[in-house]
């Protein structure tokens, strides 16, 4: 059996990633959260009934320990599973001017985007190496690929990631390993609900903030066999705010 992995997956880009994936490469899901068991299960409702398959699977992707118990607890309950596709979508804000960031906000931002990148990926590389293909997909964002003020500890763990993303993917590319990152902008999350469109859809030159399904269309084709020759690439999806 083939499953497809999606971190931070209970809400947002990563709840509308795994719905894809599910419905439109028949992959079964192993979802990771980290604490809202609620939003969790509801995901995995709505992968079920649309006929799909969803593992939960919680743990601390920033946590090495917690990572690793929970991936070879679960490997070892599915001895025949292999973990084609890998979307390392966890990610958290703690914003604010660098001049005042605490060493807490620096430290959790970059452990959850940048070390759980690493946690999850690492441990699973050598069985994907071994089975001679796969497809690996950091979400990062357009903070990563400009820079945001405000955002630094946010734009340094984003902006790892992208180099990250081309230096792996010249690493595994002979074993058909694919290897890219996402840049979203603006899109329409509990990340930005905060946000006011209306102020900040000017900057936008398609006038509007990007809905989760957009990005998911995107990782999906990604994700599939169709995109074999796509990789090393940061692929932007912002309205055209920054290329």
């Amino acid at each position: 059996m083939k499953y497809a992995l999606v971190t931070g997956g209970s809400r947002g880009i990563g709840k509308a990633i795994a719905i894809k994936l599910a419905k439109e490469l028949a992959y079964p899901i192993l979802l990771n959260y980290q604490s809202n068991d609620a939003a969790a299960t509801a995901t995995q409702k709505i992968i079920e009934e649309a006929g799909g398959s969803c593992t939960l699977l919680k743990c601390n992707v920033a946590d090495a320990v917690d990572t690793h118990t929970a991936l070879d607890t679960w490997t070892a309950a599915n001895p025949d599973a292999i973990i084609e596709v890998i979307i390392n979508n966890a990610g958290i804000t703690r914003d604010g001017l660098f001049m005042w960031m605490p060493t807490t906000d620096w430290n959790d931002v970059l452990d959850t985007s940048l070390n759980g990148f690493y946690n999850i990926t690492n441990h699973l590389l050598q069985k994907m190496l071994t089975n001679r293909y796969g497809r690996i997909i950091n979400m990062v964002s357009i903070s990563g690929v400009k820079g945001t003020a405000g955002q630094v500890n946010y734009s340094a763990a984003k902006g790892a990631l992208v180099a990250a993303t081309k230096a792996l993917a010249q690493e595994v590319g002979k074993r058909k390993i694919t290897v890219n990152a996402v840049a979203p902008g603006f899109i329409k999350t509990d990340m930005t609900a905060a946000i006011d469109e209306k102020e900040f859809k000017r900057m936008i030159p398609a006038n509007r903030f990007g809905e989760a399904e957009e990005v998911a269309d995107l990782v999906t084709f990604l994700a599939s066999k169709k995109a074999a020759y796509i990789t090393g690439e940061v692929i932007n999806i912002n309205g055209g705010m920054y290329s």
